[in-house]
């Protein structure tokens, strides 16, 4: 096991970031892989995120540039149960498809960061960036059971008709989580805001696979992108919902 790979400092000279806690593997190798395999090994998974008191911190709602208020102080913790693997610039179905924009960024990084963007001018959601720098591989993180933080998690998904809804679907997720814009470009380290620890590999007899919800376009072809990957009889998995055909 790789010495880097098992609570490592983050880097700052652009080398690769081994920030996630994790026995047993390199994961340090695994996050330089693309998103195709790193997204059903995240499945089972716990990302935590902490968000601390005092001075600084923002009273508003958070807003599309990435400002605002994450929700009251506190650490929920939730274990992935569904993800979406998006290959960057050779994938229709990803922000990167085109090409590096302000937005985006984050996606070109070295792996081991958070990418979060706004959805539909509503929703906050989030990716895990994957890869070696400059490939935009990354996975988003559509389903999740919070295993900790419940009480802070229902305030901030008021919403929520159950603990089975507070993270299941990217947007509630993220929410959930205290994730926003200003997360963007966020070092998963030990301790930090954001940590991730690795768990074992999904049973392969729970692992199923499918076509990415509501992506439009050549990157929502059900046969040739099967990139959506979850933990069978989860609660928390998401219902399919094919891309809404666009009016002419």
């Amino acid at each position: 096991m790789s010495g880097a790979a098992d609570g490592a400092e983050a880097r700052g000279d652009g080398g690769f970031v081994a920030a996630p806690r994790g026995r047993g593997e390199d994961w340090a190798a695994l996050l330089r892989r693309p998103a195709l395999d790193v997204a059903p090994r995240l499945l089972g998974s716990v990302l935590t995120v902490r968000e601390h008191a005092g001075p600084g911190r923002a009273a508003r709602p958070a807003d599309a540039a990435g400002h605002g208020d994450r929700g009251p102080a506190g650490v929920v913790s939730v274990r992935l149960t569904e993800v979406e693997a998006y290959s960057g610039e050779l994938d229709p179905g990803s922000h990167a498809f085109r090409g590096r924009t302000t937005r985006n960024a984050p996606m070109f990084e070295v792996g081991g960061r958070l990418y979060v963007y706004f959805s539909y001018g509503m929703h906050w959601c989030a990716n895990l960036v994957c890869g070696p720098a400059g490939q935009a591989s990354a996975v988003l993180l559509r389903g999740a059971e919070v295993v900790a933080g419940h009480d802070l998690a229902r305030v901030r998904r008021r919403a929520a008709r159950s603990d089975r809804d507070l993270a299941r679907g990217p947007a509630r997720l993220a929410q959930s989580l205290g994730l926003t814009g200003a997360d963007s470009g966020l070092v998963l380290a030990p301790g930090g805001r954001a940590e991730l620890e690795l768990r074992a590999a999904v049973d392969p007899a729970r692992l199923r696979t499918g076509p990415r919800v509501g992506v439009a376009g050549p990157g929502g072809d059900a046969g040739r992108y099967q990139w959506r990957f979850w933990i069978d009889g989860e609660a928390t998995v998401s219902t399919y919902r094919p891309a809404a055909p666009r009016r002419r």
